[in-house]
């Protein structure tokens, strides 16, 4: 993934990298700099990568990393380009590792870099409402509109014909044109990824960013979360109702109607012309097909291909529903 907002501090000595996880290894070249971690499908040769779950061992044998923080069971499942740093717990390691390349990318504080509108180059170019708030890095294109009380935050690009409303909060976002965001909205903060513990929680770097294609209208209260490892992206001509929560890497097709309330957990990935009914659930690292229905207050816990009709909790084949629920 190349990270349009978030500054990389690599490259990094792999001997670093070893100490930093109490690791040692006497095959690797001591002098070998690690440019950036990334994910299995866009890791490099200079990069590293991890491999938490057999979901992605097809991934993890296409890998091009030169290094991976994988686990004792999962370890032969890399090519031999790939040297295997084996840990306990890969997410942890993962996250220490990343905060080392990216350590600005933990907090998300306010931003202090903001100014309201009227000091800025855009007070000609854009109609806006009674106090808005524009950061460092922002680019707004033509025949925009920012409603009331609305902050956009360091690193967004507004495209053409774009409408915002008001009292909404955008940071770390790539907003194509056409679209519409309604009030309240909150896109771009960090997501809900951290490891527990007794006295404080770790909290895993979010280094993507959100990426909503041309024509897509996002809803009242929505909450969108930028990406941990990879982009959140919400495909061309996509409608979200209001109150719905995309968390962390979640991709959705284009053409898709997500109805109200709606929750997408992380690093799910949707198809295109997907149908959800209100307050519905999808669990995380889920694949859902394209053409697929699925109605309203289900829950999706297990992957649906595409041309589905699923219904219920656990959510299943809609005629399967109706046959059990008579």
């Amino acid at each position: 993934m190349v990270n349009p907002f978030f500054k990389n501090c690599g490259p990094i000595k792999i001997t670093e990298i070893l100490n930093i996880l109490n690791l040692s290894n006497n095959l690797i070249d001591p002098n070998f700099e690690v440019t950036n971690i990334d994910d299995l499908f866009n890791a490099t040769h200079s990069d590293i990568t991890f491999f938490h779950s057999k979901k992605y061992k097809d991934l993890a044998a296409k890998t091009k990393a030169s290094f991976c923080i994988t686990t004792k069971a999962l370890k032969d499942e890399l090519p031999k380009n790939c040297t295997p740093l084996v840990v306990d717990n890969v997410l942890v390691s993962t996250s220490i590792i990343t905060s080392n390349f990216y350590p600005d990318s933990i907090n998300d504080n306010y931003d202090q870099t903001c100014k309201n509108i009227n000091e800025t180059q855009f007070k000609d170019k854009v109609k806006y409402g009674k106090n808005v708030l524009l950061g460092k890095n922002v680019s707004i294109d033509i025949n925009c509109f920012i409603g009331h009380n609305t902050i956009i935050e360091k690193n967004v690009s507004v495209g053409k014909n774009c409408s915002i409303g008001s009292n909404t909060i955008i940071r770390n976002s790539i907003i194509k044109d056409n679209v519409k965001i309604l009030d309240n909205c909150v896109i771009g903060k960090k997501g809900f990824g951290f490891f527990p513990r007794k006295n404080n929680n770790l909290r895993y770097p979010h280094i993507g960013a959100v990426i909503i294609d041309d024509n897509c209208e996002i809803g009242c209260g929505s909450t969108i979360d930028r990406g941990s490892m990879s982009n959140t992206v919400i495909g061309k001509n996509t409608y979200l109702d209001n109150q719905i929560h995309i968390a962390h890497n979640v991709k959705i097709g284009q053409n898709s109607i997500i109805a109200g309330q709606v929750g997408i957990a992380g690093s799910s990935v949707l198809g295109e012309n997907v149908r959800i009914g209100g307050q519905a659930g999808i669990s995380g690292h889920l694949k859902i097909g394209s053409n697929v229905e699925i109605g309203g207050g289900s829950g999706v816990v297990k992957n649906i291909p595409d041309n589905s009709k699923v219904m219920g909790y656990p959510a299943k084949n809609f005629r399967e529903f109706l046959k059990d629920n008579k």
